[in-house]
């Protein structure tokens, strides 16, 4: 039995993984403020809601840099006054389990890599459609992630006025003056100026994809995230935004799929024990 869990912007959510199923999942709040200390002792609270007993390891994801080698964490995008914790030493000495810590990202595409649609293919990208793009690597059935789980961070590349991830996020939708649920809610009442704005998303998505494609060739991408549950209004402009790809005979068995599970990042956190 392996513990996951994943750390967003607003929430610790973890859950027990066990014969590819998660159970007792739970979540705890946090504000985005936390310093160091204040963030060890939360994230240990939370862990201790678990009869740690029984736990084999404890995988985490975390919006940030790791090295996953010392499991110190660096610049979590979400909590600014975090800039570097000995978070592995630190829950290892508390609860004596093996932990093992990465990118929340590459964590959603491991996740997929073993029990979602990743299970299909050898090399894959899983994205997350969120607060940013982020962006997890698949390659022959394994984890890529580079220095400091750096790999795969497409949304960081200048694009336009900004970088990519201010054009297929939720950036995009807040620039706007709106939000991705809002806009979603309103493009299922047909309102004309949500579905332009999920079609012009998808323009932007497409040329993030665009870019994976030069840079990985992936079999397959996987769509994580809020935003991707919109897939519907922004699928047609983001394909014909692929379809311009030169290299046709890559693209001819290319494939999109919507990830088919919300707590993906917690199983992927779990499966780190793996």
């Amino acid at each position: 039995m392996f513990l996951g869990i994943d750390i967003g912007g607003h929430a610790i959510k973890g859950g027990l993984l066990q014969e590819k199923e998660l159970y007792n999942k739970q979540q705890a709040p946090i504000t985005g403020n936390e310093n160091t200390r204040e963030f060890t002792n939360t994230l240990k609270s939370f862990i201790s809601n678990y009869t740690t007993e029984t736990l084999q390891g404890i995988g985490i994801g975390i919006p940030g840099l790791v090295n996953p080698e010392t499991g110190i964490v660096y610049d979590i995008q979400n909590i600014p006054l975090l800039k570097e914790i000995h978070l592995k030493h630190a829950l290892e000495s508390e609860f004596k389990i093996p932990v093992f810590i990465n990118n929340d990202a590459n964590c959603f595409a491991l996740g997929e890599n073993y029990f979602g649609f990743g299970t299909q293919y050898k090399n894959f990208l899983g994205v997350t459609l969120g607060t940013g793009l982020g962006t997890g690597v698949i390659i022959k059935n394994k984890l890529y992630s580079g220095t400091y789980c750096g790999a795969g961070e497409i949304g960081m590349l200048p694009y336009k006025n900004g970088i990519i991830e201010h054009y297929a996020g939720s950036f995009f939708f807040k620039n706007n003056g709106t939000t991705g649920a809002i806009a979603y809610q309103k493009a299922l009442e047909n309102d004309e100026n949500s579905i332009a704005l999920f079609n012009e998303f998808g323009q932007h998505l497409g040329e993030a994809v665009t870019i994976m494609l030069h840079t990985y060739a992936p079999e397959a991408v996987v769509f994580g995230g809020s935003i991707a549950n919109a897939y519907p209004f922004f699928k047609k402009t983001l394909h014909k935004k692929i379809a311009l790809f030169p290299f046709k005979k890559q693209i001819s068995a290319f494939k999109i799929h919507i990830s088919q599970k919300a707590d993906m990042g917690i199983l992927g956190a779990a499966a780190l024990c793996l």
